[in-house]
């Protein structure tokens, strides 16, 4: 079975943490990764939320995987802040071995927040968000489209690469 994002901003959350259970933790991402809020998993506000966080909060998250670090993309200006820890560990939903997004060594503001994510389909992955060991929200993860899309401006940054028009 193919995962989409569209089918993650319809499931509802027993669905997605099913999902969460069954998949594996994959390859750390690495380079901009574009992010989607899933909050009222199953709801009509599901999808309000997330385009609502997309425009004026959150973008995604820039991974470095040989550092083991990454940073959030935050605002419609797509300013990188806050800073994690990534590397592979057990997951509080299952025990079972996710990729880890500790912020707890490198945020004071955020500290209490942990994000764990698994592969569910190719370039897309399923995240869920811990706050002090609670579970508070679900959000996806996509490599950014190749054609210009939704990225393409981050990408080019974080590479160092620039493009003629």
């Amino acid at each position: 079975m193919t995962v989409s994002e569209d089918d993650l901003l319809s499931a509802e959350d027993e669905r997605l943490e099913e999902l969460f259970r069954v998949s594996m933790p994959g390859d750390i991402p690495d380079g901009p990764m574009e992010g989607t809020a899933i909050i009222g998993a199953g709801t009509a506000l599901t999808r309000p939320i997330a385009a609502l966080i997309r425009l004026g909060v959150w973008r995604g998250k820039v991974f470095d995987r040989d550092a083991g670090y990454l940073s959030n993309r935050l605002s419609a200006l797509d300013v990188l802040a806050v800073l994690a820890t990534v590397a592979p560990g057990p997951s509080l939903l299952d025990g079972e071995e996710c990729i880890v997004i500790d912020y707890s060594r490198t945020s004071l503001v955020v500290g209490g927040v942990r994000d764990e994510i698994r592969q569910v389909g190719p370039d897309l992955y399923l995240g869920v968000t811990w706050l002090f060991g609670t579970k508070v929200g679900w959000f996806s993860l996509r490599a950014p489209q190749a054609d210009g899309g939704p990225g393409e401006e981050q990408r080019k940054k974080t590479r160092g690469r620039s493009r003629s028009t």
